[in-house]
């Protein structure tokens, strides 16, 4: 999801982050392949690992093509490389959700680090962890500071779990995400994930990981790409992956809607290649002719903020990797049947509302411009569910109970409901699905710190905890003031990460992670959340009188997920 507020204060990065010395580590890979890693924040790192060629002239917005190094080659690894093309004037608006704009870039992109415990070897088998960066699918890296994994594997290691990370980049924006008839396949940015994904399939194993083991997991729009990911070809292909985690998004309007087409024409009506239409084979020519920055000012000058709330570059139904509308897929239960994490954070989507929003006509007119493919009768219907009476203004902050309202809505519609229409298909198919809101945040601090105070417990707040990153944000002269009870969630929450990514459940006695969290279909009338962080940490019911009770999710998501209204969100 795209920020509206402008957040200022960046941290530019182009390269590595954290400190890396070389090391002298070595992996032989394939047809004696030779990586040369290092030590980075404490664990053995193989940075910049290439598995996909270079996406520029004419194969940009084409499918992805193995990268395969020469036989007997030895092959630096201890630098990350360069980021996938993007606006880093966008990325600034993504501060302090995410801590690093890229301001480096290249269409030579695609590539992966492994990070791993000290003293790993090949034949050791320990599971592994790939990670999907979110960022609208238009900004973002592998090497965003506040997800690199050192904390995690650590902490594994300490929980006598250990396990290996992997972390990708991929085509981002209409590198990406380019939609014409003239282009042979779509979907390119997921086709990279996927062919990452299958390359560590085949040599995780030298790096002493077990491709037998695997659990994908990722943020935002990385949430929604492991959700696309576990419904990949209906199903019909084998997934190289055995477990997921969505966090904060698993599938999203507007997939089945127009935003990606609209895209495509407003940028070509600006551009000197508005000779003929989209989908002509001379303007895709034309597209590939232009540079990398020409591209992004034209795809960032011809975005609409309002629209969708700026996520306009979108996955599409290509009849291939995404066969049918993903609501479809669900129905149909054509997906992977895999145990799988989805959740959320109890404030998610406050930064991607409008803080002006005052009055009830405010709130309509935000719905009518985000669905505006909504009847009239159904937004009623849907506002009226969420009565403002349940919210309170924060005078402090100038933030009006009808901008909470607001919030709540879009959360619920973006991050709560389309879990519970999804986990419900994947535990019809026997496989344990866990559901979680987070509800302990240090993010509300460096946002306090940029003049925004009160949003609560918003979008990324889990990636301290669950990467075990909490310093990570004391950056930028941001307000830094975690608490003891952040850094014993922070055990705690991952913890659960690396012990469901070991064994399949996120609580594990004696292993000192979440306790309690079981999975979501307790039984066929009960669906039950574990809330992480704050006083009322723990398993709750949507019936029960808790912060999950409170909220009436089973009335307002069963009429956000009811047929008419999937229709009309278009997915």
């Amino acid at each position: 999801m795209l920020p509206q507020l402008a957040l200022g204060l960046l941290l530019a990065s182009g390269g590595a982050v954290g400190n890396v010395t070389h090391s002298g580590k070595s992996v032989e890979v394939g047809d004696r392949v030779t990586y040369h890693g290092t030590y980075k924040d404490g664990v053995e790192a193989f940075l910049g690992i290439k598995y996909g060629q270079d996406t520029s002239g004419k194969n940009r917005f084409k499918a992805p093509r193995a990268y395969t190094p020469t036989p007997g080659s030895s092959i630096d690894a201890t630098s990350p490389g360069l980021a996938c093309p993007q606006d880093s004037s966008v990325g600034e608006s993504f501060l302090p959700l995410y801590l690093t704009v890229f301001r480096e870039y290249s269409e030579d992109c695609l590539s992966l680090n492994v990070n791993r415990p000290n003293g790993t070897n090949k034949g050791d088998k320990l599971p592994v962890m790939v990670f999907i960066h979110g960022g609208s699918y238009i900004v973002g890296s592998k090497d965003e500071l506040t997800s690199q994994p050192a904390g995690l594997i650590i902490e594994s290691v300490n929980n006598g779990l250990p396990v290996i990370h992997v972390s990708l980049n991929y085509r981002l924006g209409i590198f990406g995400f380019a939609k014409s008839a003239a282009l042979p396949s779509h979907n390119a940015a997921l086709r990279d994930q996927r062919m990452a994904l299958e390359w560590v399939k085949d040599n995780i194993a030298a790096f002493g990981g077990d491709p037998e083991n695997v659990t994908i997991h990722g943020q935002s729009s990385g949430g929604l790409s492991v959700g696309l990911h576990i419904m990949a070809y209906g199903g019909e292909k084998p997934v190289p992956f055995q477990k997921a985690v969505c966090q904060s998004q698993a599938l999203e309007p507007g997939i089945t809607g127009e935003y990606t087409s609209n895209a495509m024409a407003r940028v070509l009506n600006a551009s000197e290649c508005n000779t003929t239409s989209i989908d002509s084979q001379a303007t895709i020519d034309c597209f590939r002719g232009l540079s990398i920055e020409k591209l992004l000012q034209l795809q960032t000058e011809t975005a609409g903020d309002k629209e969708n709330i700026g996520d306009i570059w979108l996955p599409v139904v290509d009849g291939d990797f995404l066969p049918s509308a993903p609501s479809e897929l669900v129905r149909e239960g054509r997906f992977a049947a895999i145990p799988t994490i989805m959740g959320w954070t109890e404030d998610d989507t406050a930064p991607f509302v409008d803080i002006i929003i005052k009055t009830s006509n405010d709130t309509t007119k935000f719905f009518r411009d985000y669905a505006p493919s909504m009847s009239d009768a159904n937004l009623q219907k849907l506002l009226d569910l969420y009565p403002v009476g349940e919210f309170t203004a924060n005078r402090a902050a100038n933030l009006s109970a009808e901008f909470y309202r607001s919030a709540r809505i879009l959360r619920d519609i973006l991050m709560v409901c389309e879990p519970f229409l999804y986990g419900q298909a994947l535990s019809k198919k026997g496989q344990p699905v866990y559901f979680y809101d987070q509800n302990q945040t240090v993010v509300d601090k460096p946002l306090e710190s940029l003049g925004l105070p009160g949003l609560g417990v918003v979008h990324t707040s889990e990636f301290a905890y669950v990467f075990n990153n909490i310093s990570h944000y004391d950056i930028n002269n941001y307000t830094y003031s975690p608490t003891a009870s952040d850094e014993r969630l922070a055990i705690r929450e991952t913890r659960s990460w690396s012990a469901f990514a070991s064994h399949g459940h996120p609580s594990l006695k004696g292993r000192g992670t979440l306790e309690g969290w079981e999975p979501a279909f307790g039984s066929p009338n009960e669906t039950r959340v574990f809330v992480i962080g704050s006083v009322e940490e723990g398993l709750h019911s949507l019936g029960d009188s808790s912060v999950i009770g409170r909220q009436k999710l089973q009335e307002r998501c069963d009429f956000i997920n009811s047929p008419e209204i999937i229709e009309q969100l278009q997915f």
